[in-house]
């Protein structure tokens, strides 16, 4: 019998954004575990998410050593069947100890194992077999803007993908942030993380939460704003952002999602 523990890798010790969710200790990094599933085209979405809550309110809502937790949908994305699981924990050794607690909780919640197998099997076929894992680092030094409203309205998720260059020290992303991103009101909340453990160690993640797809164009006007404000002199802006670019290869990837607020921790 799979449990969703071992359906999402048993590498990750773990049970997948919520990035929104970050409880993290000062100057102190989190960490964070990504895994992409693919959802089964064959099964209907109003009970996959039934399926998904129930699971939430029995096991994630009750792990205290996810102090994150969220579920992300497909949006604006190269693959309509994406589900990102996001989970945060403290620190590394909370990632083995709460798939432990996960399926104590398991077994509380489905103490039949008859019923406890029904269930997972239904769970596992709203699911393909493929899927795939990494584990992140917050990234405190460069700030973040942490997410404090209540909605239960879903919201728009951006997740930036970049490829770090090695080669900058990062002081000018930490300048930028303070200056731009936390003075932007239609970003509600950024996190940015890095690889930990996983495929890619250049990559540089920054998750941005919108409440609309609206508010996300919004931003982008301005952030310009803020930054001719900000460095009104060309040359000024050009020497900032030249050190700045140091820091990334030029190549990143855009992916937007939407979260479900029911699910969220």
């Amino acid at each position: 019998m799979k449990t969703r523990s071992t359906l999402l890798g048993l590498f990750l010790w773990m049970a997948l954004v919520c990035v929104a969710g970050y409880a993290q200790e000062k100057e102190k990094p989190v960490f964070i575990t990504m895994t992409t599933l693919h959802r089964s085209l064959d099964g209907k979405a109003k009970d996959w998410k039934a399926t998904e809550q129930e699971y939430f309110d029995k096991v994630i809502s009750k792990n205290d050593l996810i102090i994150g937790s969220e579920l992300l949908t497909h949006y604006y994305t190269n693959d309509n069947t994406e589900v990102v699981a996001v989970s945060v924990y403290k620190n590394w050794e909370d990632i083995e100890k709460a798939d432990a607690i996960n399926e104590d909780l398991i077994k509380k919640a489905w103490p039949d194992e008859k019923a406890r197998k029904a269930f997972f099997d239904k769970y596992n076929s709203y699911y393909t077999p493929i899927h795939s894992d990494e584990i992140y680092q917050s990234l405190n030094s460069i700030g973040e803007k942490a997410y404090k409203d209540q909605t239960k309205k879903p919201m728009i998720v951006y997740i930036r993908k970049s490829e770090l260059s090695m080669k900058g020290n990062g002081k000018n992303a930490k300048e930028f942030n303070e200056k731009i991103t936390f003075n932007d009101p239609y970003i509600k909340a950024y996190y940015p993380f890095r690889h930990s453990w996983g495929s890619n160690s250049t990559d540089f993640m920054e998750a941005f939460f919108y409440d609309s797809l609206a508010d996300m164009e919004k931003s982008n006007e301005k952030i310009d704003e803020l930054i001719k404000s900000t460095w009104p002199n060309e040359k000024d802006s050009n020497a900032f952002f030249d050190e700045l670019d140091k820091s990334f290869t030029g190549k990143h990837s855009d992916n937007i999602y939407r979260n479900i607020p029911s699910l969220s921790k």
